[in-house]
């Protein structure tokens, strides 16, 4: 079910940007005017307004309706493998293991390592 939302999807997707680039924009319009743009048209003088509008907005309404379906079943499927996975026994058990810390007589030793990497600066006497 899932693969067939997504071809869907898909197919979708690539109509909707074609039938976007096919679209004349309003300036496209003005050229129509003079008596240059009627005789190219593929859909006859009326134009092809309607009709790619009319397409581009089911093909719009179909990609939504895919992009909603494949959330919801993203959804159950997260829902799914965060209780399947055991995180949360998990979770519990790490919490209650007492944490590691660095004992108090090695902070000193590790200061003075630091202060031994750092260079000295080379004064000249003035």
């Amino acid at each position: 079910m899932e693969s067939l939302i997504i071809f869907v999807h898909v197919i979708a997707a690539i109509a909707i940007t074609g039938l976007v680039l096919i679209q004349q924009g309003k300036g496209a319009d003005m050229g129509a005017s003079f008596g240059s743009g009627a005789s190219q048209t593929l859909f006859g003088s009326s134009g092809s307004g309607n009709a790619l509008t009319k397409s581009t907005s089911i093909m719009a309404v179909v990609f939504f309706i895919t992009s909603l379906g494949l959330a919801i079943i993203a959804r159950q499927q997260a829902s799914l493998s965060v209780d399947d996975s055991g995180l949360i026994e998990n979770l519990d058990e790490i919490a209650a293991a007492p944490a590691t810390q660095t004992a108090a007589e090695d902070l000193p030793l590790a200061i003075e390592d630091a202060l031994d990497d750092i260079p000295e600066l080379a004064t000249e006497p003035e």
